[in-house]
């Protein structure tokens, strides 16, 4: 495996900055000296070790069910990925079909078929080996749906933190290794951890990252469609021809809706306070930030695509606001004993009519309706990102990971402030 194919490989993993900084130092020999020095700072804190971390844990597939299944059944039952949730329910019919197995009734108690039903199919199994059979599909049915759930739970990190890089195949991005060396840093930038749990994420476009994107915009030839996936940045979307800016918007306005919608059902679910965003011990708060952040990234994008195309009054009266990330109440709590404040947007959401209901029509909210709320909260609705898109602020300095103050920020954030303040000095940056 070559260093194209071990960056490709990195773009769903979380693989620190560090790491990726020294793959791009051997895949692009020819680097400028001001280049090389700044790329090699940042390699030189990378991990001694081999491998990547996955942001989650791969699914487990159904490769044990299918074989009990096909054993109990004693049919093949055709070919079947047992990675692929679709695949397993479409055998689980399939070889269903020998008990009349409908995949849509599966409790136990309410829909077998009874004695005379079961005569009526031609079923010529004894109750024992009818119900043995039953289960084993319901079972099926089940680990198809956990599939199902987890690749959903997987992907919203993945969307979160670097937009469409899982639309990239890997023979288009070995074709432009310039794009694919800042495509590669800047995701491992994306899907770094907030450093510390009361702080905003850092910009994660650094000064190694501006100098990768800087190598691709001195050439031609350049797969700017391809960097746009993970970069919708103004200077970006506006090198796209117009066929190639109205399928990324596409792309992304199906994503702000679609995770827009599974805000919705979280949130009819779960009790939250819409005007403090303080959640108490049961409130799967995990999944809502998770799925917050990639609506957040998607409605980034698909706002910045329509003002790349010029057509922001197409939702000039519908104008979707962000979603603001849960916070624990005892963080909360340590929050204000520490002299911090509520988060300005998180009062202008509170203020706003919620996106699903904007997005769907139920409720009207005009672009100058989140504007108003911003300014009632001291908030510059363009810079925060409320009706424009973010650009890139001035190249950041690169700073070490912190992976330590990462593990520990989330169990105990007391901790986790003495480490950043006496461990993690600050002063370890290149500027």
């Amino acid at each position: 495996m070559d260093v194209l194919d071990r960056l490709y490989d990195s773009l769903d993993a979380r693989l620190r900055p560090e790491d990726v900084a020294a793959l791009v130092l051997e895949a692009q020999p020819s680097l400028t000296h001001r280049e090389r020095e700044i790329v090699q700072y940042a390699a030189t804190h990378a991990s001694r070790r081999h491998g990547f971390s996955a942001i989650e844990a791969r699914q487990v597939g159904a490769t044990r069910q299918v074989a009990a299944a096909r054993f109990l059944f004693a049919v093949d039952g055709g070919l079947v990925d047992v990675d692929d949730p679709i695949s397993v329910l479409e055998f689980a019919a399939v070889v269903g079909s020998e008990i009349s197995w409908d995949p849509a009734r599966t409790d136990f108690l309410a829909d077998r078929l009874n004695r005379d039903a079961r005569a009526s199919a031609g079923i010529e199994l004894s109750k024992r080996q009818y119900n043995r059979r039953f289960r084993m599909l319901r079972r099926l049915s089940a680990k198809a749906s956990r599939m199902e759930r987890a690749r959903k739970t997987r992907d919203a990190p993945l969307l979160a933190a670097p937009g469409f890089v899982g639309a990239i195949d890997r023979s288009r991005f070995r074709a432009d290794p310039d794009a694919a060396c800042f495509i590669a840093y800047f995701t491992a930038r994306r899907e770094l951890r907030r450093e510390f749990v009361l702080k905003s994420r850092a910009n994660p476009f650094d000064l190694v990252a501006d100098v990768l994107l800087a190598r691709c915009t001195a050439r031609g030839g350049t797969d700017w469609p391809m960097i746009a996936l993970t970069c919708p940045a103004p200077d970006v979307l506006s090198r796209l021809r117009p066929e190639q800016l109205g399928r990324l918007l596409g792309m992304w306005s199906a994503a702000t809706r679609s995770i827009a919608s599974s805000l919705a059902a979280l949130w009819q679910s779960s009790s939250i306070d819409k005007a403090t965003m303080i959640v108490r011990h049961g409130v799967d708060s995990s999944t809502w930030n998770a799925l917050a952040g990639v609506y957040n990234t998607a409605r980034a994008g698909w706002i910045a695509c329509l003002h790349a195309a010029g057509l922001t009054s197409l939702i000039e009266h519908a104008w979707p606001g962000k979603v603001m990330r849960v916070m624990a109440a005892d963080l909360a709590a340590w929050h204000q004993e520490s002299g911090g404040s509520q988060h300005p947007d998180t009062s202008v959401w509170s203020r706003l009519p919620l996106p699903w209901d904007v997005l769907d029509g139920t409720v009207a909210c005009s672009r100058a309706d989140v504007e108003a709320a911003c300014r009632s909260h001291r908030v510059e609705p363009e810079k925060s990102g409320w009706t424009a898109p973010r650009t890139h602020r001035a190249a950041a300095r690169f700073r070490p990971t912190p992976q330590l103050v990462h593990g520990v920020a989330g169990s105990d954030p007391l901790w986790a402030m003495v480490l950043r303040r006496e461990v993690i000095s600050g002063q370890n940056t290149l500027g």
